[in-house]
């Protein structure tokens, strides 16, 4: 039965925060020199608006979370971890169907709720603030040597690119290709598959 799983805000959501945070990789590379394009002011300019639009994305994003009980999608759970993590490394590739099934009120997997809140607990939390100390720098702030504010910012950078390319594989995983990118567009999920074959239910005989 095709279901809602993702509500119009966390699609919203989603799509804002990726096109910023790739607008902020490309602007970031640019700062750093690793090619040249918008042009070193420019680069800068687009890079801290778009930290700002990015800082107050999240902070509606925090607040909806955890008013509407959506915080709980993140808990970790080591519940059907290791067949989640069987099925990408072994039985995907054998066209087995996935162990997990996505629902309004559990919509992550496990692997992706470790992945996830590593994400909002680590990478960005090092991101901000190494960013944020490197606006403030040339204010007189000057709690750590500049080149290693940039060496971590960089670096974080870096990672989170890694988290992008990662995440942007997994969701090609899906029944097809474009599935996952089809439900976090309507926020609806069609009817389970297995492999690329429908389930369908066997019928019934009539005596």
């Amino acid at each position: 039965m095709r279901q809602m799983i993702y509500k119009r805000f966390e699609r919203f959501w989603h799509w804002s925060q990726s096109l910023l945070m790739l607008a902020m990789l490309v602007t970031g590379f640019e700062i750093h020199g690793f090619f040249s394009w918008l042009g070193f002011e420019q680069a800068l300019l687009w890079h801290e608006v778009g930290a700002l639009a990015l800082i107050i994305l999240w902070l509606f994003a925090i607040f909806w979370h955890f008013t509407t009980g959506e915080w709980r999608q993140y808990i970790p759970t080591t519940e059907k971890l290791m067949a989640v993590i069987r099925y990408y490394s072994k039985d995907i590739f054998f066209g087995k169907p996935h162990p997990y099934k996505a629902t309004p009120d559990r919509k992550h997997n496990p692997l992706q709720r470790f992945s996830y809140l590593g994400f909002k607990l680590l990478l960005a939390p090092v991101i901000w603030l190494s960013g944020l100390l490197l606006l403030a720098y040339p204010f007189g702030l000057e709690v750590f040597a500049l080149s290693t504010l940039s060496n971590v910012h960089l670096a974080t950078a870096f990672l989170i690119l890694i988290f992008l390319i990662v995440h942007i594989y997994m969701t090609t995983t899906g029944p097809t290709p474009l599935s996952h990118i089809k439900t976090m567009v309507t926020g609806y999920e069609e009817p389970h598959e297995q492999g690329n074959k429908e389930v369908i239910q066997p019928t019934k005989k009539v005596v």
